[in-house]
């Protein structure tokens, strides 16, 4: 409100200036009259007095004006005061009702302002406590509820376009969001349900959940080519499919509804109400027309408290196969009745269903017996009973075994050799739509004359046939009586070649191919065809074409018939070869792997080692700037000559073990020290394979004697491995114990594993597995270097689970220091 006081100051300092002048006016008016002057007033003296009497009437005018002003201007200020103060008490009752914590108020003032969060959720809704968080919606609240709201919030945003929606936390709280526009301003208030609204937020997801999957089955419904309905609690039609709507040919399904077509006939949908009840719903076969032929459906209708719902299977071609079914079987049956071998069929309960005039007759059943349709294991107690089954050591393993039939997949199949004599061949199969058929062939007949038969060939057979030799046998004209696999396969001929009766000359002719010596068949054939009366025996050695060497024997047999015996010293002669080749070749190989490892050192290393030298002198700053591909490049020489360095050092290594030339370099090394050494070194390699390194060991490991040198290289060389193969972001294990005087350590990772068929390779030099393998020789290293110190390693692998690599060493012997002369 102005200030007036200095106003006020001001008017009453002309008021009294004005009553001032007024009363020195009046003086000299009377002293004027006292005198007696009597002369008129000059006009410029009136023309001032005038001017003085209008000054003091303006002024007390303009006193009585701002004597009114002042009290209208207390009266506003008044007014105002009052205003303020209500509005203040307004702002602090929205200030209250906001800071409610059961509502949260987001506003935006403009699409590219920042937002500003008014009130707080309850810490219950799982809603964030800090305003940064509070708009990542994904975190807090379920992800079908989040998308919607931040597509709600994007459209109110952009287009002003209002929403209500219910959400869900992921703490299984229901919170309300409401988005508005005013003022130019866009503001989502939402607030947390409870009672009577959470309950009506609940039931308003649960109707949105129900209305989605009725029209989810109802879409399902109408894929199916099965007719599905739903009735009203008066019988009227109110829903139907597209099957329904095709069988009575309507053009839609509305138009089924309105004219209230009918699927089945009055009897039977009669009969159906008539049936139906809550627990049991109608199920029966019927059968209707539709589109002009008769059709049989499987017809189920369940009663609801809404009304009811049915849904029809079409079963017309199950039931032409089915009469066709019947049809086929009684005309087999009449079939099988006429036939010589046995048959019986049971069902899938095990009881029988059908037996031919032979099954009854091979058994000697009794016609009563079988027309009650005993079950099969009762049927095999009869026959055990009667003494007609094969007697068994354990009759209840053989039923059980004998009745496995209906839960086999193939067909079973048996010799029964009676008590009577008889012998049967039985064939058991599970039929498809449940049961076993029985078929009892007899071989009695059969049997006799293939038993006489069997034990004629089996006295030449079983005496040649599963020998390792190859055995011929001649007659003295020359012809072949009889060969064994063998022979045939020693001289690559086929048994039409060797058939019985064969002239040796046609076999020397088959046989040319694998010998073409002169002398070696005119031999045999001169000893078989000679009318000699002594026959010597005599033995010799060939070597074939293809490579067989072989020491045959002639034998004279009687009835002046020979054998001729072939036996195979393929093997047995290459080994002696090859032993003496392979000595020879490990002298020579052992010269040169001695010069190898003397000489390669040298020419191999020292060039690497220029080359990594003169790559960092080119990285350091006073042989000039490089450029960026220059540097690049630079890096790759530097890296690729380390890792040239590492595989020739690997060469070398493996070269000195295998010359023998390698002696341990034994000292007493603290573990404790050694492993933060490795680790330590390792740390650059596992950050560039993004993995980490866990070391568990206990708090003393103590001291141990080996050769530092070479126990560092087993653990870089494990480690490295480790790091090759487990994924990124991923924990590779170094646990490490003492167990007595042996130093056990394993290292695991969690990478792929290693198949089974890779696993029995994984020492062998240069075998890489894996897209980031090297040359091959880490784990060839680690065994060379492990069997030096008189350890062993072994590998734990489940694929998919990682590996662990297991190694023992025992702690060495320090060499004794001679004593000084």
């Amino acid at each position: 409100m102005p200030d007036i006081t200095p106003r006020r100051g001001r008017l009453s300092q002309l008021v009294r200036r004005l009553a001032a002048g007024s009363a020195l006016g009046l003086l000299s008016g009377e002293a004027m009259a006292a005198e007696g002057v009597a002369s008129v007033f000059h006009s410029s003296e009136i023309i001032t007095f005038s001017l003085l009497t209008g000054a003091i009437a303006a002024a007390m005018i303009s006193a009585v004006w701002v004597i009114r002003q002042r009290s209208t201007v207390e009266i506003d200020n008044r007014d105002l005061k009052t205003a303020l103060a209500d509005a203040r008490q307004s702002i602090s009752r929205f200030q209250a009702l906001i800071s409610d914590k059961n509502r949260s108020i987001v506003v935006w003032d403009g699409p590219a302002e920042k937002p500003e969060f008014l009130g707080q959720l309850p810490a219950e809704t799982g809603a964030p406590q800090d305003d940064r968080d509070f708009l990542a919606f994904g975190r807090w609240i379920r992800s079908t509820s989040a998308s919607e709201l931040e597509r709600a919030i994007d459209r109110l945003r952009t287009y002003a376009e209002s929403f209500d929606l219910i959400v869900q936390t992921n703490r299984n709280e229901i919170l309300e969001a409401q988005g508005r526009v005013s003022g130019g301003r866009a503001f989502v208030r939402f607030v947390a349900l409870n009672n009577l609204r959470e309950e009506l937020a609940e039931l308003t997801l649960e109707r949105d959940r129900l209305r989605g999957d009725l029209a989810s089955l109802q879409t399902l419904l109408n894929a199916v080519d099965m007719p599905v309905w739903q009735r009203g609690r008066d019988g009227q039609i109110t829903w139907v499919n597209e099957a329904y709507r095709d069988a009575v040919e309507a053009p839609s399904a509305d138009v089924v509804v309105q004219e209230g077509r009918e699927l089945l006939a009055t009897v039977s949908r009669e009969k159906a109400k008539a049936l139906s009840t809550y627990d049991s719903p109608f199920r029966d076969k019927i059968s209707t027309v539709v589109r002009g032929q008769r059709t049989f459906f499987d017809v189920v209708d369940a009663k609801t408290t809404y009304g009811t719902a049915g849904i029809a299977l079409d079963v017309s071609a199950i039931e032409a196969v089915r009469e066709e079914l019947s049809r086929t079987l009684k005309s087999h049956a009449e079939t099988l009745d006429h036939l010589a071998t046995a048959v019986a069929t049971f069902d899938g309960a095990q009881r029988l269903q059908f037996y031919n005039q032979a099954f009854q007759t091979l058994w000697n059943l009794d016609t009563a017996f079988l027309a009650r349709r005993p079950g099969n294991g009762e049927i095999f107690d009869q026959l055990r009973e009667s003494g007609r089954l094969p007697e068994q050591l354990s009759w209840k393993q053989w039923k059980e075994q004998a009745l496995s039939v209906y839960q086999a997949i193939e067909t079973q199949t048996d010799m029964w050799h009676l008590p009577n004599g008889q012998t049967l061949r039985v064939f058991a199969t599970a039929r498809p739509q449940g049961g076993a058929t029985w078929v009892f062939e007899n071989l009695t007949e059969r049997v006799d004359l293939e038993t006489r038969y069997n034990t004629l060939v089996q006295v030449q057979g079983e005496t040649i046939d599963h020998l390792s030799e190859g055995v011929a046998v001649f007659g003295p004209d020359g012809r072949i009586k009889l060969s064994n696999p063998a022979f045939r396969a020693l001289w690559g001929v086929s048994e039409t070649e060797v058939a019985p009766g064969t002239h040796i000359r046609a076999i020397e002719q088959a046989c040319v191919v694998s010998y073409d010596q002169p002398d070696g068949w005119k031999q045999f054939a001169h000893a078989i065809t000679s009318f000699e009366d002594e026959r010597p025996s005599s033995r010799g050695m060939l070597e074939l074409r293809t490579g067989l060497i072989l020491d045959f024997a002639i034998i004279p047999l009687p009835n002046a018939q020979t054998m001729l015996t072939f036996v195979d010293m393929t093997d047995s002669v290459r080994v002696e070869r090859a032993l003496t080749e392979k000595n020879e070749a490990l002298r020579m190989a052992d010269s040169l792997k001695n010069d190898f490892v003397q000489h390669v050192s040298y020419e191999l290393r020292s060039p690497l080692t220029n080359i990594i030298g003169f790559a960092d002198l080119l990285k350091t700053p006073a042989f000039g700037e490089l450029s960026t591909r220059q540097a690049e490049y630079v890096d790759h020489i530097s890296t690729s000559s380390s890792l040239l360095l590492t595989i020739v050092n690997d060469i070398l290594d493996l070269a000195t073990v295998d010359a023998g030339i390698v002696e341990l370099d034994l000292s007493e090394i603290n573990l404790t020290d050694f492993l933060d050494e490795v680790s330590h070194q390792m740390a650059d390699r596992l950050q560039e394979s993004a993995v980490t390194l866990r070391i568990d060991t206990p708090d003393m490991l103590g001291t141990f004697v080996a050769d530092h040198q070479r126990l560092k290289q087993i653990f870089i060389k494990l480690l490295t491995n480790a790091a090759n193969f487990a994924p990124e972001g991923s924990v590779v294990g170094l646990s490490c114990a003492r167990e007595g005087s042996d130093f056990v350590f394993t290292v695991s990772d969690q990478g792929p594993g290693i198949p089974k068929d890779v696993l029995e390779s994984v020492f062998h030099r240069f075998e890489s597995h894996g897209q980031r393998g090297g040359a091959g020789l880490g784990l060839s290293i680690v065994d060379s270097f492990i069997t030096l110190h008189h350890g062993k390693v072994r590998i734990v692998t489940r694929e998919g689970e990682g590996t662990e690599v297991v190694c023992r060493i025992p702690s060495g012997a320090l060499p004794k220091a001679e004593a000084a002369e």
